[in-house]
């Protein structure tokens, strides 16, 4: 299976989580960044469920590439995963989120000059107080182990 990180993460890049551990599948992106933590190539954000909080502190670090990753809705079967861009997202459906993606990509990219990719993944469940759902913990550690596989070269 190829890589796709490979071909994205260019330059200085962030990660960013978004959000909510308590409700089951929308905790796939801060979980990703809780896996991530501790590798010194890459800047790793839990955002939680309010990524604009962090908008300020992604700009000043200048980055090359942003990647942000949440759960979802894109009509596919749980657990799959997308790479989006900003004009991808409008069709892909929804987030569980405040604001929306499409906005805070378009700040971020006026801000910085960076790409921005959003790493999509389909929820089968948000419900509060839920558990992630097996597919969406199986794509968890394909996606942290091909993402670590870019930084450990």
């Amino acid at each position: 299976m190829k890589n796709i990180f490979k071909d994205i993460l260019k330059g200085k890049c962030i990660i960013v989580g978004v959000g909510n551990v308590l409700r089951g599948d929308d905790g796939f992106g801060v979980t990703l960044i809780e896996r991530l933590k501790g590798n010194e190539k890459v800047m790793c954000i839990n955002a939680g469920s309010a990524p604009e909080n962090f908008a300020g502190k992604i700009v000043k670090e200048k980055p090359n590439t942003i990647l942000i990753v949440d759960a979802v809705h894109m009509d596919l079967n749980p657990g799959e995963s997308e790479i989006l861009k900003k004009g991808d997202i409008v069709r892909s459906g929804f987030t569980t989120h405040n604001i929306s993606l499409n906005m805070f990509i378009d700040y971020l990219e006026n801000e910085t000059g960076a790409d921005v990719y959003l790493l999509g993944v389909q929820p089968k469940s948000v419900g509060f107080g839920e558990q992630m759902s097996n597919s969406v913990k199986k794509t968890l550690e394909e996606i942290v182990d091909l993402i670590r596989k870019v930084f450990m070269q």
